[in-house]
């Protein structure tokens, strides 16, 4: 092992046995290089001369470029986006978007979390936590209900095993009792459980209530106490487009800090689906620890270990994107911006559920509950899902994602409020055309 990655590993051990535990073979051998970054680094501070360090091209003592790039970035320097960013990412950006999880999430008030490291989005957030924390065999739990690229990032390149509960009961509430069972279950016969928390979830749409996410948080923590390691992940990547009274308002990511050692919460989010600026790339990953003593070492350590994951896989996040993402969170227009879009996402959330409420679609299906994010689901009671999308693209033009035999889902995100009627109108139509 590279003494550089056992360094750290002693200092996560000082401060909680634990989460050394739950480190993956990968995570226990993860280190950020002092190489040509850190000599790099060095000389960026005191190569007052010449400084031949870095693979990258300047001119006149400012970075190389061309012309036909930077005519269309004039709010940009060629330094804010042409160059490398830190595999940590920029730290102006890591500390504003550490800002605005405290904003959003008052109840972290007091409370001490790692700075965010930056990864490109959530995808490649996921896929670099669970290189550092998921082994062949670890078991994640997820919802019936849940986005397939999971299975891509945790079973098929970590090995992991997937378990699932149903998300909803039969009143059409967050199934706790069932999630109380499968957590439970995996307890008793593994070291290591591996939650994966996504509200507002993805196909659904749904958030628990601040009550709920109470109770679950008091499953895994009791977990904890049993003697199982719990990492907790919250895929937080809709967050913030929450329609309704009763729907969580905060990640549960705040009520999963500081309730015991065997609990390690860790926090996905993004400015691509809550800035709305998908195609940038840029996420986050967020430590919440218990911690004895000084959570700062601990907190460095990992997150020393996560760059050099990001420093394994691709190097950095990109930094053109990088600065976007951080000159739009410091305009004085930002915040007035963001409640104009979700005004207009609430109105599409509130018109779905008008529509919808009409008894002449109660034969053909029945609308999961959806409180938040950017989707919806229909369980299909008369006809199978896919063969319904396909005739609904070869006959009216209407595209929607099929899951499973009975479930299709509608992202109202990309549905004008106008049109909504004609939309359910003609999904009507087309079950019809297929009911024998």
């Amino acid at each position: 092992m590279n003494p550089i990655a056992e360094e750290l590993n002693e200092i996560i051990r000082a401060g909680n046995e634990h989460i050394y535990e739950m480190l993956s073979h990968v995570g226990k051998n993860l280190f950020f290089p002092k190489g040509i970054l850190s000599q790099g680094a060095e000389a960026k501070e005191k190569a007052h001369k010449f400084n031949a360090t870095i693979g990258m091209a300047t001119e006149k003592g400012r970075t190389m470029h061309l012309p036909s790039v930077m005519t269309m970035l004039n709010a940009i320097r060629p330094k804010e986006a042409l160059t490398y960013a830190p595999s940590f990412g920029i730290m102006p950006l890591r500390q504003t978007w550490q800002d605005e999880i405290f904003r959003k999430n008052p109840s972290l008030k007091g409370k001490e979390v790692s700075l965010p490291i930056v990864s490109n989005a959530i995808t490649h957030g996921l896929s670099v936590v669970s290189d550092m924390w998921v082994d062949p065999d670890d078991t994640i739990i997820l919802p019936d209900k849940l986005w397939g690229n999971y299975n891509l990032i945790f079973a098929v390149r970590r090995g992991a095993r997937i378990v699932h509960y149903p998300l909803f009961d039969n009143r059409g509430k967050f199934n706790l009792k069932e999630f109380e069972a499968c957590v439970n279950t995996e307890a008793e016969s593994r070291k290591k459980i591996i939650p994966i928390l996504n509200f507002p979830n993805n196909p659904t749409g749904y958030t628990v209530t601040p009550e709920d996410a109470d109770e679950i948080v008091d499953i895994l923590k009791r977990a904890a106490r049993g003697g199982t390691n719990v990492l907790a992940l919250t895929d937080d990547a809709y967050f913030g487009l929450f329609y309704t009274d009763d729907a969580l308002k905060e990640s549960i990511f705040t009520k999963l800090i500081g309730n015991d050692p065997r609990l390690l919460a860790i926090k996905l989010d993004g400015a691509t689906k809550e800035n709305f600026v998908w195609g940038l790339r840029v996420g986050f990953i967020t430590y919440g620890a218990s911690v004895s003593g000084e959570s700062r070492p601990v907190y460095d350590a990992l997150e020393k270990k996560t760059a050099g994951a990001v420093r394994g896989s691709i190097s950095n996040a990109c930094h053109l994107s990088q600065e976007i993402v951080l000159k739009s969170l410091q305009s004085e227009d930002f915040l007035a911006e963001k409640a104009d879009k979700f005004k207009i996402m609430q109105g599409r959330a509130r018109e779905v559920k008008r529509v919808l409420s009409n008894p002449q679609y109660h034969d053909a299906w029945e609308p999961y509950p959806f409180n938040s994010g950017y989707f919806m689901c229909l369980r299909l009671k008369t006809v199978e899902a896919e063969p319904l999308r396909v005739h609904l693209l070869d006959k009216y033009g209407i595209g929607l994602i099929s899951l499973g035999k009975t479930d299709l889902r509608v992202a109202f995100s990309c549905l004008e409020k106008e049109d909504t009627e004609e939309l359910f109108d003609t999904l009507l139509q087309a079950v019809k055309d297929l009911e024998p």
